[in-house]
């Protein structure tokens, strides 16, 4: 139950201090350090006042307190509409499924959500039901795997619109970092700084990194930076435009180009020594 830590540590105590931060990242804990030069620092944002002594915010979180609630009420509601007027099509998909290929349905996996808890998260199955008969792999674009059904409903996004059930269950939201399974978890906590940060928020249907492109066969470490300026920078409005867009995507006529970031975020360069991508 710890909310904030302040770190008042001597000049040779760097490697304790990076050694508490790194435990702390696991948690919601905002994390401030008195520094040794406060005399040379001045008052400004990122900096707090402690009975006249400078603290500098290493990490803090738009997402706290109320505001959870907040966003929690708003994915209930959005996920309760959205499979009360959805739910004509996703009725229609899942008979066309049954009528095109052998097997279930949906196909539920386990994925790694808030605080890297796993969950079985669903999708409508795009591929035929022995695609992982050999282990996990990648899904790239005109993956033979995938029936002629499932290639057009990840077009469209449609095969995604199970996981409104795991957004009404509070599993996931409809904004937030794209859950990953354990097994690359594993892997990319350990290759890809601040990696598991992304665990500190719920999994979305749709994130700012995808908004900009950042899906399939893109880089992890370049996807992570992306997911933690949505989180460090959460707003209502930020969520909005983020769905907004992402519906707008989905109706475009023609696959166009990514979305570039607000003139107030910069685009950061794509990181080609991670060439990881996002199992779906």
């Amino acid at each position: 139950n710890i909310d904030e830590i302040i770190i008042a540590a001597p000049e040779n105590g760097h490697r304790e201090i990076v050694r508490i931060i790194s435990y702390c990242e696991r948690g919601r804990v905002s994390i401030k350090v008195f520094p040794d030069i406060f005399q040379f620092i001045t008052s400004q944002e990122g900096i707090d006042d402690l009975g006249g002594l400078p603290l500098l915010a290493v990490r803090d979180y738009a997402m706290r307190g109320y505001l959870l609630i907040f966003k929690r009420l708003i994915d209930f509601l959005g996920a309760a509409v959205g499979i009360i007027l959805l739910s004509p099509l996703m009725l229609l998909v899942a008979v066309a499924i049954k009528l095109e290929s052998p097997g279930p349905v949906f196909f539920v996996q386990e994925r790694m959500g808030l605080d890297a808890k796993p969950f079985l998260m669903l999708k409508f199955r795009s591929m035929r039901s022995d695609a992982e008969k050999h282990g996990p792999g990648w899904t790239v674009d005109s993956d033979p795997r995938q029936t002629r059904l499932g290639s057009f409903m990840r077009y469209i996004k449609v095969d995604e619109l199970p996981q409104l059930i795991n957004v009404l269950l509070g599993e996931m939201s409809l904004v937030g970092p794209r859950p990953e399974q354990a097994y690359y978890v594993n892997q990319f906590r350990e290759s890809v700084p601040r990696y598991m940060e992304r665990h500190r928020e719920k999994g979305g249907m749709t994130g700012w990194a995808q908004l900009h492109g950042l899906q399939g066969d893109t880089s992890i470490a370049e996807r992570t930076k992306y997911d933690l300026w949505y989180s460090e920078n959460w707003s209502v409005w930020l969520d909005i435009k983020i769905i907004v867009r992402t519906l707008w995507k989905i109706i475009e006529p023609t696959r166009g180009p990514r979305f570039s970031p607000p003139p107030d975020v910069p685009q950061t360069s794509s990181d080609s020594s991670s060439n990881s991508s996002e199992k779906i």
